[in-house]
């Protein structure tokens, strides 16, 4: 039986700006088992980054419970945070976040810095086998400005690999790409999924969110629907049904 990654209770997020109090999430409630590809959905102001900072550990609720891997996250320190977040987490973001004059290689290396226990050969090893995860090992020496948008967003996915994460946890991650390199992004989110990585992603793109399993919208910061996506489609199949053009 599948358990439970992540699972959000009652949450409700309140900033004081002045004189005012700007309530952000206003009591949401949902759980991600192991194996799903989730995708949050809502238009600015609906309360999706507020809940993304939450889902990422760089922020906590003002009341209710975030447990994420069976640990309740609302109740650690701010170091204790810092090391779930670089164990069980893989981010990936819109601007792909890699050091510019930094390798492919050594980028994916980063988050493993942090473990004192591992050494420069193992840290080596499992980058490499992260960059041939997601088909870059043989640009391992190039550095972001000798990629292209989608072979850097493929290096960013690779580094969120390579701690093992147990959650995935995107946003936007296919914001800066042109339709074709979206989808050979979202192809291998699949693959990922399928070979029983959970994903989260943070999209304002139905079409995007239509890869998916399932889609949580939020709207003025409560969700208003979380559904089954009964018509899933595959990546791969729109990245071979597209035109070939002189623009690819």
């Amino acid at each position: 039986m599948s358990k439970k990654i992540l699972e959000i209770q009652d949450v409700k997020r309140e900033f004081v700006m002045g004189t005012e109090t700007v309530r952000a999430l206003k009591g949401v409630s949902f759980t991600v088992m192991e194996g799903e590809f989730v995708t949050i959905m809502g238009s600015s102001g609906s309360g999706k980054t507020t809940l993304l900072n939450m889902l990422g550990c760089l922020d906590k609720p003002t009341s209710g419970h975030y447990l994420l891997d069976e640990v309740n996250v609302t109740k650690l320190s701010r170091n204790e945070l810092a090391k779930v977040r670089n164990t069980k987490i893989g981010f990936v973001f819109q601007a792909y976040n890699l050091l510019p004059r930094t390798s492919a290689l050594e980028n994916v290396e980063l988050p493993l810095f942090y473990n004192p226990a591992i050494t420069a050969h193992v840290r080596k090893e499992r980058a490499l086998k992260s960059l041939d995860a997601v088909k870059l090992a043989n640009r391992a020496d190039h550095t972001p400005n000798q990629l292209s948008g989608g072979q850097q967003q493929r290096v960013a996915i690779a580094r969120a690999l390579v701690n093992d994460p147990v959650m995935i946890l995107a946003d936007e991650a296919t914001g800066n790409l042109d339709t074709r390199t979206s989808y050979e992004i979202m192809a291998m989110i699949q693959d990922l999924n399928e070979q029983g990585k959970t994903i989260v992603f943070v999209t304002h793109e139905p079409d995007i969110a239509a890869f998916s399993t399932r889609t949580i919208v939020l709207k003025d910061g409560r969700v208003v629907k979380d559904s089954i996506n009964e018509n899933k489609r595959s990546a791969k199949a729109m990245l071979e049904a597209l035109p070939v053009s002189d623009d690819y």
